[in-house]
């Protein structure tokens, strides 16, 4: 059975760039956010389930109306785990299926809400990545051009960074970005000596 480690950590952490360091190393790393996004653009099952949730409007012209059901969840918190319940279990369904294809010592998935939806008992080893605030809100203001009001509203829907890092076998933080290899090999050597001598 593969190893499982949980890459996660709040919006404009740098949990992403983390996993590209992880996959220069020869790790396979599935991004659950991504895969999650394909689903429901691509899933028949899916898209039926979500139109019934939110209505015609989720979906223009068979493509996912992302603002139309950003602006529904954006208020309303239970409506997020009511599509966190129709998307989830189908993305965990094909994570196995991809698990299974791959041949490395273990594999990385990268999970925005890990802790949030209590799957961190899935996981062999977890490693959150953290940054400052202040940092976090500016890069995501400026990578996906969202006010920082909007990038709040996100962050409130996440855990706080303490609650991550103490259910964490390891934490980087995320402060200087040419220190983030240094601290992701440090971290791969250790997974790769544990799994040696269990």
């Amino acid at each position: 059975m593969t190893k499982v480690v949980g890459l996660t950590g709040g919006i404009g952490s740098g949990k992403t760039t983390v996993a590209q360091i992880f996959k220069s190393l020869g790790i396979p790393v599935y991004n659950a956010d991504e895969e999650a996004k394909l689903l429901m653009q691509n899933s028949a099952a899916i898209q039926q389930e979500l139109i019934n949730l939110l209505g015609e409007d989720c979906y223009i012209n068979g493509q996912l109306n992302r603002s139309y059901v950003a602006s529904k969840v954006f208020t309303n918190p239970r409506l997020l785990e009511k599509i966190n319940a129709i998307v989830h279990p189908k993305v965990a369904t094909h994570f196995e299926q991809w698990c299974s294809n791959q041949n490395a010592p273990y594999v990385i998935k990268e999970v925005a809400i890990l802790f949030e939806t209590n799957t961190q008992h899935h996981f062999d080893f977890i490693i959150t990545v953290t940054a400052p605030i202040d940092t976090r809100i500016q890069r995501v203001m400026d990578r996906d051009h969202k006010s920082k009001k909007e990038v709040m509203s996100i962050m409130n829907n996440q855990l706080p960074d303490s609650d991550k890092i103490n259910q964490s076998n390891f934490v980087i933080f995320n402060e200087k970005i040419t220190d983030l290899k240094a601290k992701s090999v440090l971290i791969h050597n250790e997974i790769i000596n544990n799994l040696k001598n269990n």
